[in-house]
């Protein structure tokens, strides 16, 4: 079912926030296969992002934190989005040349995807979209599939290179999307379809569920595929940011997410909310 009043249509994925054990071994990752611009380190703490976009990716290191149990919901993958399919193949050849292995790489009709994992086995999606007037859609779904990609073909079309600023990931990366291992589809659909706002794009089955605001393919992926049946727990996804452009459109959620009982803490311009299986969602201004 779709919200009866809706996020802003133009809310979009801001920061995420990852858990890790030893930062030293993750924080390489991010900078040199993914491309992201180290914009803070101090201990215990590294801040990514890119020249123009600001933050992207917080890594908060705990020491001997024990890894994410195999039953406990949290993290399917952080979703990383370039503008353009050069800039994807120049993601692809960084990689490589990271010496990473890909685990998946597809054409899912809206979009091209490459997916690998962290050192801590977080899972990560480089992708680019298609133009929107492409995409397969019917009414106000979109008809996502999983077809293969020809990776080759991709790194053939790289632009080779840093952007202007220097940095690996060009000017225009964000966050497109965030897909997460949920333990109940139907509790994660009431809070973010019903109470945060967001519209239902596609369903899968009884096992996925895809999400956005103002027409985009989804912002958020919810699946139970893995059958994860307890809550976040270990390293991993501590929080992810859903960034609404206007103070109104921020009280709006809180208004509606407070209303249906969910635990929300002020903070800053906008709140924290408890969302289902112990992860937190962060709605601000910027």
């Amino acid at each position: 079912m779709d919200s009866p009043t809706g996020i802003d249509p133009d809310a979009r994925i801001g920061r995420v926030t990852l858990t890790v054990s030893d930062l030293d071994a993750v924080l390489p990752f991010y900078r040199d296969a993914v491309g992201l611009r180290v914009r803070e380190r101090r201990a215990g703490r590294a801040v990514l992002g890119t020249a123009d976009a600001g933050d992207l990716l917080v890594l908060e290191e705990s020491p001997g934190a024990d890894p994410r149990p195999p039953d406990a919901a949290g993290l399917f993958h952080t979703a990383f989005l370039f503008p353009s399919r050069a800039a994807l193949g120049d993601a692809l050849a960084r990689v490589r040349d990271a010496g990473v292995g890909l685990t998946g790489a597809s054409d899912h009709r809206v979009s091209e995807a490459l997916y690998l994992r962290d050192p801590e086995d977080n899972g990560v999606e480089l992708y680019r979209d298609r133009p929107r007037e492409e995409w397969p859609e019917s009414g106000d779904t979109v008809e996502m599939d999983t077809l293969r990609l020809d990776v080759d073909a991709l790194l053939a079309d790289r632009a080779g290179g840093a952007d202007s600023a220097g940095d690996a990931a060009p000017a225009g990366t964000t966050v497109g999307h965030v897909h997460l291992e949920v333990t109940d589809l139907g509790a994660a659909e009431t809070f973010y379809v019903d109470t945060v706002g967001f519209d239902v794009r596609q369903r899968m089955g009884t096992d996925a569920l895809f999400v956005a605001a103002g027409g985009y393919h989804h912002h958020l992926g919810l699946n139970t595929w893995n059958r994860r049946t307890a809550p976040a727990s270990g390293t991993g996804l501590t929080e992810f940011e859903v960034i609404v452009p206007d103070a109104g459109g921020v009280a709006s959620v809180r208004e509606s997410v407070a209303a249906a009982g969910v635990d929300v803490r002020d903070d800053g311009d906008g709140f924290v909310a408890a969302a289902p299986d112990g992860v937190r969602v962060r709605l601000s201004t910027a």
